[in-house]
């Protein structure tokens, strides 16, 4: 796949440098290789941002499955690497079967291909480009994070690096291309970026056995009137024998409390409304959309320290009680009037708190009972750890 991928990459590289060139098989695939290594060059130099310290790996360590390496809600970069960003860093793992953006999927649920599944697809939080190479272009310029002027502030850094000679000879537009493209590239290769080695892949494959703790984890997160994960979070097999992304690409409004770690969220009339808006602007006069944000896989999810869109959770615990107590028990998480009513939702406008899912685990009335107990909390997070790669019985 990542052959394929790159091979298709280096052909468009080839087409928009002007070159007329058929390439073998072996050919093109050598090509593909040190198109990918390029990527890779670049994605661990920090001489590529406006401060010559941050690289795409700062913020998307392979340690931590390509996502943050800290618990910071946001992390911070630009020029004088005193910005601080406004969305807390996703990870880079398995975004290779993220489909293209659409407002309307119907793919088949429960057997039924025409139900609308609404929003679905697009990389970043607001699902606002498709392809590697657009998004890889979104932190080489923004000043929040690598902060490059423009495309040609980044080329003149690349043409002073180790690996220069790659680009000789090619104008700003075609290099600037050229280093998108291999960043994707890089972005694609199966080992890194999707290696499919968690405990429960090798569980599926019958290579593996899930705890007793694990196991009941799993039925928890499958079973509707439980902790129904695996409705946006799916955990089998595609209708191919596709390993389970645990996402459904879907964009949704859950209503997580406004974070005062972002330094954005100091102003009380500033909110980041999602898929529409302020970092996405093709949608803005949809308010429907508002307060949606990407259902990032939960593969590696234990790794992280920081959970949702905006990093108000440290914690898995944390993002678990959410879910079963927001509407049990939304004093504890939502902040209060002077009146002592409770801001429920409150890092929305009032005008688009209707737009948050009440489907269960949420939906349940004040004071009532939440969805998961205390022990069960404890297995579902047992179970949400078996979804980390690198997995090893000890027999290999």
């Amino acid at each position: 796949m990542v052959f394929r991928a790159a091979f298709a990459l280096f052909g468009g590289f080839i087409a928009s440098a002007g070159f007329a060139q058929v390439l073998s098989r072996h050919e093109a695939f050598r090509r593909a290789r040190e198109l990918s290594e390029l990527g890779r060059k670049m994605f661990f130099d920090p001489k590529l941002s406006g401060s010559g310290k941050v690289s795409c790996a700062t913020c998307h360590d392979p340690r931590f499955a390509y996502g943050p390496p800290n618990a910071l809600s946001v992390q911070r970069a630009g020029k004088g690497m005193t910005r601080s960003g406004m969305r807390a860093v996703p990870s880079l793992r398995y975004l290779q079967a993220i489909p293209a953006f659409t407002e309307h999927s119907f793919e088949e649920t429960n057997g039924d291909d025409s139900v609308d599944n609404g929003p679905t697809g697009g990389l970043t939080w607001d699902g606002r480009v498709d392809r590697g190479r657009d998004q890889a272009r979104i932190p080489l310029l923004s000043p929040y994070e690598m902060a490059n002027e423009n495309p040609a502030a980044v080329v003149a850094r690349v043409r002073k690096a180790s690996y220069s000679a790659t680009f000789r000879g090619l104008d700003t537009e075609v290099a600037f291309a050229l280093i998108l493209e291999a960043l994707e590239a890089w972005e694609q290769k199966p080992q890194e970026f999707y290696p499919y080695s968690s405990k429960y892949d090798a569980w599926l494959a019958g290579k593996a056995k899930l705890s007793d703790p694990e196991m009941r984890g799993l039925k928890l997160f499958t079973t509707p009137d439980k902790g129904n994960c695996a409705r946006c979070h799916i955990a089998s097999r595609g209708a191919n024998g596709t390993p389970p992304q645990f996402t459904d690409y879907g964009l949704i409004a859950i209503g997580a409390p406004r974070n005062a770690e972002i330094p954005a969220n100091s102003d009380a009339r500033w909110y980041d409304l999602g898929m529409c808006g302020p970092q996405r602007t093709d949608l803005r006069s949809r308010g429907e959309y508002c307060g949606r944000f990407m259902t990032p896989t939960l593969r590696n999810v234990a790794l992280r320290q920081v959970f949702f869109h905006n990093g108000v959770f440290h914690s898995l615990r944390d993002v678990i009680e959410f879910y079963v107590e927001r509407d049990t028990n939304p004093e504890k998480w939502y902040r209060r009037e002077a009146d002592g009513s409770i801001i429920k939702f409150d890092d929305l406008p009032p005008e688009y708190r209707g737009n948050v899912d009440r489907d269960p685990p949420f939906g349940r009335m004040p004071g009532a009972k939440p969805a998961l107990t205390e022990e069960e909390m404890g297995d579902l997070i047992a179970f949400l750890k078996t979804l980390t790669d690198g997995f090893s019985d000890g027999k290999h």
